[in-house]
């Protein structure tokens, strides 16, 4: 399994002989409805955008997950799995292979990779986006992927899962409290699914600005985590990727190689 973090919640995922683009802002800044006063992201560092992408996989259908100038920039024939929410900006673009995947649902692909959808974060009073399981079938291998750190209780089932990408630290506003949640959440998870490896994601090589960002606040650390986890007697490996650099996740093997 190889993994490129790519800032923010962007990842390239290969596994099974494929290349999966995770939730991709890659081009432009990050807005949300064009009001860049209220909050706007930027790459310190443009990424090219990958080439022979086989998969584009959503997991909420907001501009931080589905980038719309991103995805104006990419081939609509490239397969999309999205959450319901995120299905409708794809196929607003154009986008003509679209599988939505709802809470508990399987996509079965090439007799090489699963997709299974959890619930994932709540946006709004109504809606819940999805996390995803995804899991290599040559290997057995698996990784889990929820980006604001809210893990459902179905998890357990699926446990042990050897790579969890999710917030390792706390991004609160006030009033609000932690909206991105890792610490204790990330731990929780970890005591639950017993990782090989944690990665985190909601950060990178990016910068921001405008009033919603000069109201959040950073809380904990990598490094705190990794003590959280020493301190809880896990033995899970924290990797802090390079942005951009693409690494062959250390593994343990599952009587077959990669």
């Amino acid at each position: 399994m190889y993994l490129t973090y790519l800032d923010s919640n962007s990842w390239l995922i290969e596994l099974g002989n494929k290349k999966i683009l995770l939730d991709p802002w890659l081009v432009e800044n990050l807005t949300f409805a064009n009001a860049d006063w209220f909050f706007k992201g930027s790459h310190n560092q443009q990424h090219p955008i990958p080439e022979n992408i086989d998969l584009i996989l959503l997991s909420q259908g907001l501009e931080d997950h589905a980038h719309p100038p991103t995805l104006k920039q990419l081939n609509r024939s490239i397969p999309v799995v999205a959450s319901v929410n995120a299905t409708k900006v794809v196929k607003e673009l154009g986008y003509t292979q679209v599988t939505t995947l709802a809470h508990g649902e399987t996509f079965s692909w090439d007799k090489s990779v699963e997709i299974t959808a959890t619930p994932g974060s709540p946006i709004g009073p109504t809606l819940v986006e999805n996390g995803y399981l995804l899991k290599e079938l040559a290997t057995d291998f698996t990784l889990y992927y929820e980006p604001h750190g809210y893990h459902s209780p179905s998890l357990q089932k699926f446990a042990p899962v050897d790579v969890v990408i999710t917030p390792l630290i706390d991004i609160t506003l006030p009033l609000v409290g932690s909206f991105i949640r890792g610490g204790k959440k990330a731990l929780e998870v970890a005591q639950v699914l017993q990782p090989q490896v944690m990665l985190s994601t909601a950060g990178g090589d990016v910068s921001f600005e405008g009033m919603l960002s000069s109201l959040l606040k950073v809380v904990g650390s990598i490094e705190e985590f990794r003590s959280l986890l020493k301190e809880n007697n896990l033995s899970t490996q924290v990797i802090e990727p390079q942005s951009g650099q693409r690494f062959l996740v250390p593994l343990q093997n599952k009587n077959l190689a990669v």
